[in-house]
């Protein structure tokens, strides 16, 4: 579904993304860790159009996104949930989900609506609440459910457990895996839970300066001494 090859992005004069390769089949969810600063929230980025990178190819479902405009990406089946929510604090919970639907058939808005609320029920509470009063872990939520609201078949999701509580982390993960089984959205996750994400994931690569370095499956990423070492006991890889 989405196919990376070659991939290099700059921040000026900083080389933060060195010839990634990386295959994400339908229907499945990957996982990208590493530590802080390694490129993975470059690589989401770099994929929606900025920075736009300056060698390499990006590929969903056979079709180049280089140079594509990133409002035209929503059509094109793809949705962010970038690090840091970046909700609209002012607007109400219903307001931002509006805001996700904008590019999706409005035939669909009211479905849709009752979907995200089943998954999030807590949103559905809060539906008239603006979204900057929410806590940590509604903000997330509410990324997460008008990102859904485009009508995504690919998912990237940056760092969803970030200053979260372990039970909040609990539930967005359990979400995370309803919506990739029963709605069938394909799902690219960036972490540096590497443990929750590596237990989630069909697959998994590590991203260490800017390069991969490693992949496998979830189960034998999780099972890796290295892996152990660097992001799972205690280690900063």
């Amino acid at each position: 579904m989405l196919s990376i090859r070659g991939l290099q992005s700059y921040y000026g004069a900083v080389h933060a993304l060195k010839g990634v390769d990386l295959e994400v089949q339908q229907g499945e969810i990957v996982a990208l860790i590493g530590a802080n600063g390694a490129g993975k929230s470059t690589l989401l980025m770099s994929i929606c159009g900025t920075p736009r990178p300056r060698q390499g190819d990006i590929r969903l479902e056979g079709e180049s996104l280089i140079g594509v405009p990133t409002h035209h990406l929503v059509r094109r089946g793809l949705a962010h949930a970038p690090e840091g929510r970046r909700i609209f604090p002012r607007m109400t919970v219903l307001e931002n989900l509006r805001m996700g639907a904008v590019a999706a058939d409005p035939a669909h808005f009211d479905s849709d609506l009752e979907r995200v609320f089943g998954l999030f029920p807590r949103l559905k509470e809060r539906r008239e609440q603006r979204g900057g009063t929410l806590s940590g872990g509604e903000q997330q939520m509410l990324a997460i459910a008008r990102a859904l609201m485009s009508r995504p078949r690919l998912l990237l999701l940056d760092e969803p457990s970030l200053g979260l509580a372990p039970l909040v982390v609990r539930q967005i993960f359990s979400i995370i895996e309803e919506i990739n089984k029963r709605d069938g959205v394909t799902v690219l996750l960036v972490e540096q839970n590497a443990y929750h994400a590596l237990r989630l994931a069909h697959r998994g690569y590590v991203l260490v300066n800017g390069a991969i370095t490693m992949s496998g499956s979830g189960a034998e990423l999780l099972a890796d001494e290295q892996i152990r070492a660097a992001y799972l006991e205690g280690g900063h890889g």
